[in-house]
Protein backbone atom coordinates (compact mmCIF):
# COMPACT_ATOMS: atom_id res chain seq x y z
CA UNK A 1 0.00 0.00 0.00
CA UNK A 2 2.77 2.44 0.90
CA UNK A 3 4.52 1.74 -2.40
CA UNK A 4 1.36 2.66 -4.26
CA UNK A 5 0.98 5.88 -2.32
CA UNK A 6 4.64 6.75 -2.87
CA UNK A 7 4.25 6.12 -6.61
CA UNK A 8 1.15 8.30 -6.76
CA UNK A 9 2.88 11.13 -4.92
CA UNK A 10 5.93 10.86 -7.17
CA UNK A 11 3.58 11.00 -10.15
CA UNK A 12 1.99 14.16 -8.78
CA UNK A 13 5.38 15.80 -8.42
CA UNK A 14 6.39 14.76 -11.93
CA UNK A 15 3.10 16.04 -13.34
CA UNK A 16 3.41 19.34 -11.52
CA UNK A 17 6.84 19.93 -13.09
CA UNK A 18 5.50 19.55 -16.62
CA UNK A 19 2.20 21.30 -15.95
CA UNK A 20 3.74 24.57 -14.80
CA UNK A 21 3.10 27.59 -16.96
CA UNK A 22 5.98 29.76 -18.19
CA UNK A 23 7.10 32.42 -15.74
CA UNK A 24 4.95 35.54 -15.91
CA UNK A 25 6.52 38.97 -16.19
CA UNK A 26 4.45 40.37 -13.39
CA UNK A 27 5.59 39.93 -9.79
CA UNK A 28 2.00 39.48 -8.61
CA UNK A 29 1.60 36.35 -10.71
CA UNK A 30 4.89 34.96 -9.39
CA UNK A 31 3.85 35.73 -5.83
CA UNK A 32 0.48 34.01 -6.37
CA UNK A 33 2.23 30.98 -7.86
CA UNK A 34 4.62 30.83 -4.93
CA UNK A 35 1.70 30.90 -2.50
CA UNK A 36 -0.05 28.18 -4.49
CA UNK A 37 3.10 26.06 -4.52
CA UNK A 38 3.54 26.53 -0.78
CA UNK A 39 -0.08 25.57 -0.17
CA UNK A 40 0.33 22.53 -2.41
CA UNK A 41 3.51 21.48 -0.60
CA UNK A 42 1.75 21.85 2.75
CA UNK A 43 -1.18 19.70 1.58
CA UNK A 44 1.21 17.05 0.24
CA UNK A 45 3.10 17.02 3.54
CA UNK A 46 -0.16 16.58 5.44
CA UNK A 47 -1.20 13.73 3.16
CA UNK A 48 2.20 12.06 3.59
CA UNK A 49 1.95 12.36 7.36
CA UNK A 50 -1.53 10.88 7.30
CA UNK A 51 -0.35 7.94 5.18
CA UNK A 52 2.62 7.29 7.45
CA UNK A 53 0.39 7.42 10.52
CA UNK A 54 -2.05 4.95 8.96
CA UNK A 55 0.84 2.70 7.93
CA UNK A 56 2.26 2.73 11.47
CA UNK A 57 -1.19 1.92 12.89
CA UNK A 58 -1.58 -0.97 10.45
CA UNK A 59 1.84 -2.36 11.41
CA UNK A 60 0.91 -2.08 15.08
CA UNK A 61 -2.37 -3.93 14.44
CA UNK A 62 -0.53 -6.71 12.57
CA UNK A 63 2.00 -7.10 15.38
CA UNK A 64 -0.79 -7.26 17.95
CA UNK A 65 -2.68 -9.87 15.91
CA UNK A 66 0.45 -12.01 15.55
CA UNK A 67 1.12 -11.85 19.29
CA UNK A 68 -2.49 -12.79 20.03
CA UNK A 69 -2.31 -15.72 17.60
CA UNK A 70 0.94 -16.95 19.16
CA UNK A 71 -0.64 -16.77 22.61
CA UNK A 72 -3.71 -18.75 21.49
CA UNK A 73 -1.51 -21.34 19.78
CA UNK A 74 0.59 -21.80 22.92
CA UNK A 75 -2.58 -22.18 25.00
CA UNK A 76 -3.97 -24.77 22.57
CA UNK A 77 -0.66 -26.67 22.58
CA UNK A 78 -0.62 -26.69 26.39
CA UNK A 79 -4.21 -28.01 26.55
CA UNK A 80 -3.38 -30.69 23.99
CA UNK A 81 -0.34 -31.80 25.98
CA UNK A 82 -2.42 -31.99 29.17
CA UNK A 83 -5.11 -34.09 27.47
CA UNK A 84 -2.49 -36.35 25.96
CA UNK A 85 -0.84 -36.83 29.37
CA UNK A 86 -4.24 -37.54 30.97
CA UNK A 87 -5.05 -40.10 28.28
CA UNK A 88 -1.67 -41.78 28.76
CA UNK A 89 -2.19 -41.88 32.53
CA UNK A 90 -5.69 -43.34 32.08
CA UNK A 91 -4.31 -45.96 29.73
CA UNK A 92 -1.57 -46.89 32.20
CA UNK A 93 -4.11 -47.05 35.04
CA UNK A 94 -6.40 -49.27 32.96
CA UNK A 95 -3.47 -51.55 32.14
CA UNK A 96 -2.53 -51.73 35.83
CA UNK A 97 -6.15 -52.55 36.77
CA UNK A 98 -6.27 -55.24 34.12
CA UNK A 99 -2.99 -56.73 35.33
CA UNK A 100 -4.20 -56.63 38.94
CA UNK A 101 -7.47 -58.39 38.03
CA UNK A 102 -5.73 -61.15 36.12
CA UNK A 103 -3.30 -61.89 38.96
Amino acid sequence: MSKIVATLIAGLFATSVFAQTPAATSTTATSTEAKADAKHAKEVAKADAKVEKADAKAKEDVAEAKADAAHKKAKADRKHAEKKADAKADKAEAAADHTAKTN
